[in-house]
């Protein structure tokens, strides 16, 4: 007898192929109507843009021709609502769409606590050093409201495209994973005027929503100072630790200080100390010239408790670089040090932040 039931079941027989199992268990068969030997009902989707959604369809379509009496089947598309997506994702219980897909075994917070000392700069190099030595790399640009990353990593504009499995990220030319708020906007110009809230939820959503699949390094480039930003990286991200970023002047070291401190309360264990524009180095004699002052970053990462992973020079050429989207050609010895030290003192088992 051809019933609702008799449909459903051929149907359990069609597997979504990305999430390895049956439309009718996800939920993706609804309004299923059977009159006179034509079959209709209503093919939810995670995304409307589902490359596999023809072939799901096609699947479904032959095993309920193959049943006796069906003469027709009628298929009718539609995305799924949010709630839909969470009910199968798994949002609803904790994390988000992407969760029960990303394997990311070192997730490191980028901060500096004072703007204007070259993080973004040193988070991206850091992960180019990385992407150099064969690890999987990830950056998760959390300054929502001045986002850096793309323009530095990437030489065209790129909007990120919607899977099954989450938001995929749009990939450097060496394969590093890049999600920011620049590449989601129609024009990187446009200036993103959020509150607190806002923010704090984008932050979460390029974590929890992403798709970042196996990483062995994902950096979270943080926004300067010690705001909701920062404090949502801390409180809801699973951190391994945080690399500090100063310059000499004693200012950005009182208020690398003082993100020390956030951190400490926190519970997350800064990773090491980063001086950036340490010198420039004359061309001529190699003579390094301190511009901001006498180095001051042994005694800084001292007062933190955290080693100093290295000094970083002045060098004219990244800027031509990172202006043209061109930073992965950057080549200089200064980052060898600095990833060998970070790779052996990241802890492997990452913070459970307390409340501040």
């Amino acid at each position: 007898m051809l019933d609702t039931q008799t449909v459903l079941d051929a149907l359990r027989e069609v597997m979504d192929p990305e999430l390895h199992r049956n439309i009718v268990e996800l939920g993706m068969v609804q309004d299923v109507a059977v009159e006179d030997g034509v079959v209709r009902f209503t093919l939810a989707l995670t995304t409307a843009a589902c490359p596999l959604q023809g072939e799901i369809a096609q699947d479904a379509r032959e095993r309920l021709l193959a049943l006796q009496g069906v003469r027709d089947v009628v298929i009718t598309t539609r995305e799924m609502t949010a709630q839909e997506k969470q009910a199968i994702l798994g949002k609803g219980q904790e994390g988000g769409m992407a969760t029960p897909y990303n394997h990311i075994r070192h997730t490191l917070a980028i901060l500096s606590g004072k703007g204007g000392v070259g993080k973004s700069t040193v988070a991206a190099l850091l992960a180019i050093a990385l992407r150099r030595k064969g690890h999987t790399v990830g950056i998760l640009d959390a300054d929502i409201t001045g986002p850096s990353i793309p323009k530095m990593l990437l030489q065209r504009h790129e909007n990120p495209y919607s899977s099954p499995r989450g938001i995929l990220p749009v990939q450097t030319a060496s394969g590093i994973k890049v999600m920011s708020i620049n590449v989601l906007l129609e024009d990187p110009n446009q200036a993103v005027i959020w509150r607190g809230p806002l923010i704090s939820g984008a932050i979460k959503q390029f974590y929890h929503d992403v798709y970042w699949g196996d990483l062995d390094y994902l950096l979270v480039d943080l926004p300067p100072g010690t705001s909701d930003a920062s404090l949502t990286v801390m409180q809801s991200i699973p951190l391994n630790g945080i690399v500090m970023v100063t310059t000499p002047q004693s200012l950005a070291g009182m208020i690398v200080r003082k993100a020390s401190a956030m951190a400490s309360q926190l519970g997350i264990p800064i990773v090491g100390v980063i001086e950036n524009m340490s010198y420039v180095e004359c061309p001529d004699c190699g003579h390094k010239i301190e511009l901001f002052g006498p180095s001051n970053s042994a005694e800084l990462a001292a007062r933190v408790g955290a080693p100093l992973l290295g000094r970083l020079p002045l060098r004219p050429e990244l800027t031509s670089l990172a202006d043209s989207g061109r930073l992965e050609e950057y080549t200089s010895a200064d980052f060898e040090p600095i990833v060998e030290r970070l790779t052996v003192l990241v802890p492997e088992e990452a913070s459970h932040p307390v409340a501040p």
